[in-house]
This record gives structure tokens, C-alpha cells and sequence, in this order.
């Protein structure tokens, strides 16, 4: 069976933050500054489905708001269109809710919620031309591109540093290669997920598969390493790696984007960092957790710089204070530095987890608002 990637629910960050669940997980799309009005539509997710109302729009921006009155099985809803997601809102367990922006050119689009009865919803764009943002965003989204191919080009480089240690079966080097090489992963992960499969298989956790057989990436190397302190048997588990980044090298040199998914990558790295990645259980062999938090922050920043510009024109207050935000959060991190990486994070304690997952919020929330006004 295929791995999916599924992340810990926002409820097991609860014990680092008292106000971790609504900065996190919920967030109210904004009114698009310009142009055509954004249509709202609702998408309640449950064990049944998660049909998308109305599930006819006309073309142009389009606000998704998601909540989940009572499901424990469906915790997901994702937008689909051309082979990739094109926005979601993951971890909404029972009670919470979320929100995403998307400017949607006409076509046929669909909803997925997986593990529901029925889990893939159509979803119509009807009307005329192109649903394009302003052309002021254009030099963003195509900067952003340039980004993403320059960050997998470095990833496909450190990562077969990484892979060359683990075929030789030397654990040190490999130890050693290990964040550094997740470093440009985790900065553009929103991109990686927004192909399917392709990231469950570069990094998947023990908890995201149904077959430790078919267990792949990153963390089961990790797991080798660390916790069976042996490569036997990893040399293909390395290969795979290799080629699976590039993949990922070659559908980023193609792929294209719009403002509101920059904005929504970026307020979903500080979600992850904020929920599932403070608790620790992203790197749980390794405790080379700080290094992806660094990451995540320094992807979501470069997506909020390339669209500030903008933003700036519409809402400046909005804008300042991410900015002043951002800075709170480096500087929350830069306390944690050791040589030219970050200490261990099994070494940290809850009162400065907790410490980090409170500003990772204090910015999630203003740069939730951003999808919406550059729609």
C-alpha cells in the first residue's frame, strides 16, 4: 500500500501552548483586495466525505473555510487541479477549523479528503479568460520559482552526501550529512507535498506508513542510524532517495505558482512547526529538530518577502508587523545555535518549547491573512 503523509493532530501540541489550537489550526481568509469579489465556500469534513458547498464558483478568488464538527477518521481536505494540491488544511480534528485562498482560473477541480467513505468531491470554475493576479505579483511567483529550483538543486547535492555515506555504511558521515542535507527540504516542503505521493516517500515518519516494509526517505534512514546504530540494508533505501529528489528536481523545473500559494506554503510551515514539529516528532531519532524548524521559518520568510512588496500597497500595518514577527522568531531560534547547525533538541525544555511554539504563533496567525489579500 502506498504511504500517505498524515500529521500529528493539533491536539498533541496542546501541552506546549494553552493558545496553540486556535493560532494554528484556524484562520479566516481575508476579502481579496481587488478585483472581483472571492467566493466562499464551506467544506465540512467527516467519516462520509467532504463535499464542497457551493461546489459550483464563478472564476476568480476563492476562499475554502474547513471544519470538522465530529470526525476522528478525517482530519484533511485538500483542492486538487492539474495534478498537484493546490491548497489544503491538514490536522483539523474534531472541533477545529482552517482556511486557504486560491485565485482559480475555469476548469474542473476536486476536493479530497482522505479516509473518508467518498473522498475525492467535484468542484467546478465556471466563466470566461484567465482568473490571473495583478501583474505586480508576477516577478514574486516567478522569483519564487527560481527559489524552489535553486533550494532542490542544493538538496539533490547535500542529499547525495548524505546517500553516498549510507551505501559506504559509514554511520558517522552519514550522522553527520544528515540535517544538513533536510535543511533544503524543509524550506520548500509546501511544494514537495503539492505532489502526491512523492513526498511521503522522501519523508515519511514510521506513523505516516501502513507497511514499515514499504517504509522509504529520509526517517527511515534516520531510524538505521540512530536507533538500530546499523546501514544493513539501507543501500536501497539510499537509491531510492536519490531518485526520488530527482523527481521532485524535475516537476519543480516545470512548476508554476500563484501568490496565494506562496502564501499559503508559508503560513503552512509555521502550522507544522507550531503543531506536530515542537513536540519533537519530526526528527525523534536524531533530535535534529531545530534544524528544520530553522528551515521552515526561513522558507515561509523568503515566500512572505517576495510577496511584501504587495502586500505592503494594500495592508502596510499587516506587513510591518509580519515583518517585526519574523525577526522575534529568528532571534527565538538563534539562541539554540551550536557551530554552524542547532543543539540537540532532546535537550530543550518544555518551558523553551513552549517559548518557541508561542512566537512560532504569534506570526502564524497575521501571515494566515496574507493568502487573502493577495488573491
Amino acid at each position: 500500500m502506498t504511504p500517505t503523509r498524515s500529521r500529528a493532530a493539533c491536539a498533541a501540541a496542546a501541552v506546549l501552548s494553552a493558545g496553540l489550537l486556535a493560532a494554528a489550526c484556524a484562520s479566516s481568509p481575508q476579502p481579496s483586495a481587488g478585483g472581483p469579489p472571492a467566493t466562499n465556500v464551506s467544506i465540512e469534513i467527516s467519516d462520509a466525505g467532504c463535499g464542497p458547498n457551493p461546489a459550483t464558483v464563478p472564476t476568480g478568488p476563492v476562499n475554502f473555510a474547513v471544519t470538522n464538527p465530529a470526525s476522528d477518521k478525517v482530519t484533511e481536505a485538500e483542492v486538487l487541479g492539474g495534478g498537484k494540491i493546490l491548497g489544503e488544511k491538514e490536522n483539523i480534528t474534531p472541533g477545529l477549523d482552517g482556511a486557504f485562498s486560491l485565485r482559480l482560473d475555469p476548469g474542473t477541480y476536486s476536493v479530497y479528503c482522505p479516509g473518508a467513505a467518498k473522498d475525492t468531491w467535484a468542484f467546478t470554475v465556471q466563466g470566461n479568460g484567465s482568473a490571473a493576479a495583478d501583474t505586480s505579483l508576477t516577478a514574486a511567483t516567478q522569483a519564487y520559482h527560481d527559489y524552489v529550483v535553486t533550494e532542490v538543486g542544493q538538496l539533490q547535492t547535500a542529499a547525495k552526501t548524505f546517500t553516498d555515506a549510507v551505501r559506504a555504511g559509514d554511520i558517522s558521515a552519514a550522522e553527520q550529512a544528515y540535517a544538513p542535507a533536510r535543511v533544503h527540504y524543509e524550506s520548500i516542503e509546501p511544494v514537495a507535498e503539492s505532489f502526491g505521493d512523492l513526498d511521503p516517500a522522501i519523508d515519511a515518519r514510521i506513523d505516516d506508513v501502513t507497511d514499515p516494509t514499504q517504509w522509504t526517505g529520509f526517517h527511515r534512514i534516520e531510524k538505521a542510524l540512530w536507533a538500530d546504530h546499523s546501514l544493513a540494508g539501507m543501500a536501497p533505501v539510499a537509491d531510492k532517495l536519490d531518485a526520488d529528489i530527482a523527481t521532485l528536481k524535475a516537476k519543480v523545473a516545470t512548476n508554476t505558482y500563484q501568490p496565494a500559494e506562496l502564501a499559503n506554503g508559508a503560513s503552512d510551515l509555521l502550522t507544522e512547526v507550531s503543531t506536530s514539529k515542537v513536540t519533537g516528532e519530526e526528527d525523534r531519532y536524531s533530535h535534529t529538530d531545530l534544524w528544520d524548524f530553522a528551515a521552515n521559518i526561513d522558507g515561509a520568510r523568503k515566500a512572505f518577502e517576495l510577496l511584501q512588496p504587495a502586500l505592503a500597497a494594500t495592508d502596510p500595518d499587516l506587513a510591518q508587523q509580519l515583518e517585526a514577527r519574523f525577526t522575534d522568531v529568528v532571534n527565538g531560534l538563534a539562541k539554540y545555535r551550536s557551530g554552524n547547525g542547532y543543539e540537540d533538541y532532546g535537550a530543550v525544555t518544555d518551558t523553551d518549547r513552549r517559548s518557541l511554539a508561542d512566537s512560532v504563533n504569534a506570526l502564524a496567525e497575521p501571515l494566515s491573512q496574507v493568502a487573502g489579500k493577495v488573491v
